[in-house]
């Protein structure tokens, strides 16, 4: 039998793809997040049915009858003529043989995968990841093997999409955070030591614009500052909008926004951002500057410090 067909070589193109998965879902494109998911579940399911015996990856519809002989070892066969049963078979024998149970949110998870080779499926595919991360789980428990053997630096992250514990906003945030650190790390591999370390440690002389407040006449329209990224710890920009005002006579800020030029992590609300752990209640601004836009604006642009809460 062919090499390809082998548990090591079903179980390493299953990591494979579901590392590309992973990588696929931080950064947003979700039909590749389709494509890859459904690869590594395809994959592990045939991992775990010819480690049972080989004979079960026969492809019975229009399938070769030569190959019960060949992947009994008893026939060679030309490669090009090999075939094997698909995902949603190989998924039906696991689910015979009590290792995978029925899942409408898995059999979903096949069909956008097999419709997103041909077109977009939109953001359909978002959601699915607990519905890897529980299956891919349900087969390695069969094989006896580790979360940490197949996911290695995921571990953690699929971990925390099959958390029921924390809130759904919870979930998606701090998921998105490990994608985005994880992704960040990848853009210094094969460079030099230290080059990561500079570059956090260097002000940020990108296009993160800040920190400023914008009123109109004393009322405070908009407030941006920066804060810790929770993912790479470069400065990102926060945005805050008032919500009253304080009993002092202050503004009350509500973040509403953060986004990380550096890593790319972005986060679009209050309850996201508080999900994420970032200090809001302390912003450091530079002193009070004055900017002259040409054509005079109906609210005036100052830059100075600024207090939360």
């Amino acid at each position: 039998m062919d090499d390809s067909l082998s548990f090591e070589s079903f179980f390493e193109g299953a990591k494979k793809a579901a590392f590309r998965a992973m990588d696929d879902h931080g950064r947003g494109e979700y039909d590749e997040f389709a494509l890859h998911a459904g690869v590594a579940i395809e994959r592990l399911a045939k991992a775990a049915l010819v480690r049972r015996n080989p004979a079960y990856l026969i492809e019975f519809r229009n399938g070769n009858p030569d190959m019960l002989l060949y992947l009994c070892g008893d026939l060679e066969m030309e490669i090009d003529q090999v075939r094997t049963v698909g995902a949603k078979d190989a998924i039906k024998r696991l689910r015979r043989l009590s290792v995978l149970g029925p899942d409408s949110q898995l059999d979903l998870l096949i069909e956008i995968r097999n419709g997103a080779a041909h077109t977009s499926t939109g953001d359909k595919a978002k959601s699915h990841l607990p519905t890897l991360a529980v299956h891919i789980g349900a087969l390695l428990q069969d094989l006896g093997l580790s979360e940490l053997a197949f996911w290695g630096r995921w571990t953690s992250a699929v971990g925390v999409a099959v958390d029921k514990k924390r809130s759904e906003i919870q979930r998606d945030v701090e998921i998105r955070i490990k994608q985005a650190r994880h992704l960040f790390e990848d853009r210094f591999v094969g460079l030099p030591d230290g080059i990561k370390e500079t570059i956090l440690a260097k002000p940020s002389d990108g296009p993160m614009l800040g920190p400023m407040t914008m009123k109109n006449g004393n009322e405070t329209l908009f407030v941006l500052t920066v804060a810790p990224c929770p993912a790479c710890t470069a400065n990102a920009s926060l945005s805050l909008t008032p919500l009253g005002k304080s009993r002092g006579g202050g503004v009350n800020l509500v973040p509403d926004g953060l986004q990380c030029h550096l890593c790319g992590l972005e986060l679009h609300s209050a309850e996201e951002i508080n999900a994420s752990g970032v200090d809001t209640k302390v912003s450091e601004m530079p002193m009070p500057t004055l900017f002259n836009f040409g054509r005079p604006l109906p609210f005036d642009v100052q830059w100075g410090e600024t207090h939360t809460g």
